[in-house]
């Protein structure tokens, strides 16, 4: 692996095409992994952390849909970009329903495949960040840890809506787990067996998400070399999940909107009307009704899109949950980490629960999972907290040194001496985090967690040299 680039796997029995493609993603900045097959594709992705698979369609032993399926066995949030020969589309769009991420047409334009490849590894990257999951644990429904009367409202409102056509709006803060919210609402309605195609519009450059959305015809724009269906097409059946909907541009909503309100729309460059039945669910962390007031979100799209609001609760407003949200993080980097850690004590569970979580859910499972790395007897100990939440429980507030006790005074300093160790390191090292970790003798991964803990990983990120892990968290 090399420090710093993204690894994409290219699956295709032509040789010359492997090469070209190979060649391409060098120059744009990736290590290349080239394969013939898929099952040499299985073995490359069981040994290295692919972040890109591009695979041919037609290949002999397992085709490019046999790799699809057995990638996303293994990754669920593995983007995977089929090559289709011209006169098998049919095909790859239903790769697309089947979980692939884009597909593109030989002979493909350079320009197209550049930005599909952009998009599916900043897709990667959001769901990385993004990913909330709690897929089994107890005192759990749709996935969502909680018995508190918030998140209680929330399963009443999902079981009130899961079956109707109705649209949703998913609204909370980061890290909140909307995106559970939107899968639940598919995989325990009618249409669960149909496609659920989600697309973040945050990650989608701004001159190509109506293309995204509602496809495009052969020569609509430069690079359109072949007709194209969009999200909608795709998800027709079953369910379109609009994440970080507050980013689609003005003049794109007024499409969007009656798509929503009639079923239909055309391809960008084209002119048959083309009916769907979409249910939609679109989420947000943004204030939209402030976005109305500035002019940059339609005040009718909103009200078509906010027939019925799940609004889901900040961690601070259900620290009830805390500690169920503890005990199944300690029991999955329990079993990720190979460790046997039994519990926290309830001096560390005081301060987690008093805490303020700006960073919500996703914040608690990486504090976890940093205690559990860091714990080498049966329990989290304070000292495996966090500094920020150790020292004081809740961000911002104004205790003095006098109010605070020497173990906590001891504490901070030590932070702020291991602050400036690691950045010396990092600059003699010129931010190559691996050669970074072993002039510290530290391992990989606790570096990785040193530095997030600290803040050096977001002050450093331009910098930094190392795999996408890091920058991912």
């Amino acid at each position: 692996m090399i420090p710093g680039k993204k690894q994409i796997l290219v699956a295709d029995d032509e040789p010359n095409l492997r090469r070209v493609l190979g060649a391409q993603l060098t120059r744009d900045g990736h290590e290349v992994h080239l394969v013939e097959d898929g099952l040499a594709a299985l073995k490359c992705l069981t040994e290295n952390h692919i972040d890109l698979v591009i695979t041919d369609l037609k290949m002999p032993g397992l085709d490019g849909m046999g790799l699809l399926r057995k990638a996303l066995e293994m990754d669920a949030n593995l983007p995977v970009v089929m090559i289709t020969a011209h006169g098998t589309v049919d095909n790859a769009v239903e790769a697309l329903k089947t979980g692939a991420f884009d597909y593109v047409t030989k002979p493909f334009d350079q320009e197209e495949l550049r930005t599909i490849v952009k998009k599916a590894l900043m897709t990667r990257d959001l769901a990385a960040r993004d990913a909330t999951r709690a897929d089994s644990a107890p005192h759990s429904r749709y996935g969502i840890i909680g018995q508190s009367p918030a998140v209680l409202e929330v399963y009443s409102l999902i079981d009130r809506v899961v079956d109707s056509p109705t649209t949703v709006l998913v609204t909370g803060e980061s890290g909140t787990g909307k995106e559970l919210v939107a899968r639940a609402l598919h995989e325990s309605s009618a249409r669960k067996n149909r496609p659920f195609i989600k697309v973040n519009c945050a990650a989608i450059p701004r001159e190509l998400i109506e293309s995204e959305f509602f496809g495009h015809e052969r020569g609509a724009f430069t690079g359109a070399i072949n007709a194209k269906p969009g999200r909608f097409e795709l998800a027709s059946g079953g369910t379109l999940f609009l994440d970080e909907i507050g980013a689609i541009p003005l003049e794109t909503q007024v499409k969007l909107l009656r798509a929503l309100q009639e079923g239909e729309f055309e391809r960008v460059g084209g002119v048959r009307t083309i009916q769907v039945d979409v249910r939609l669910v679109a989420a947000t962390n943004a204030d939209l009704r402030k976005q109305i007031e500035e002019g940059t979100f339609r005040e009718d799209l909103f009200y078509r899109l906010n027939v019925v609001e799940v609004k889901l609760p900040a961690l601070r407003d259900r620290a009830f949950d805390i500690p169920l949200l503890v005990d199944h993080f300690i029991s999955k980097y329990n079993a990720r980490l190979n460790k046997s850690v039994q519990g926290i004590t309830p001096e560390a569970l005081s301060l987690l629960t008093s805490y303020s979580w700006p960073g919500n859910v996703r914040e608690l499972e990486n504090v976890i999972e940093r205690a559990v790395l860091f714990t080498d007897g049966p329990k989290v100990q304070v000292e495996h907290l966090p500094a920020e939440i150790a020292n004081k429980g809740r961000p911002g507030s104004d205790a003095t040194s006098q109010e605070v006790g020497l173990k906590e005074q001891v504490r901070a300093a030590m932070s702020q001496l291991e602050r400036q160790l690691i950045h010396k390191a990092l600059e003699q090292t010129g931010g190559n985090v691996t050669h970074t970790a072993r002039l510290l003798k530290l391992s990989r991964k606790g570096l990785q967690l040193k530095m997030k803990e600290l803040g050096l990983r977001d002050a450093m990120k331009q910098n930094l040299k190392d795999d996408d892990e890091l920058l991912e968290g």
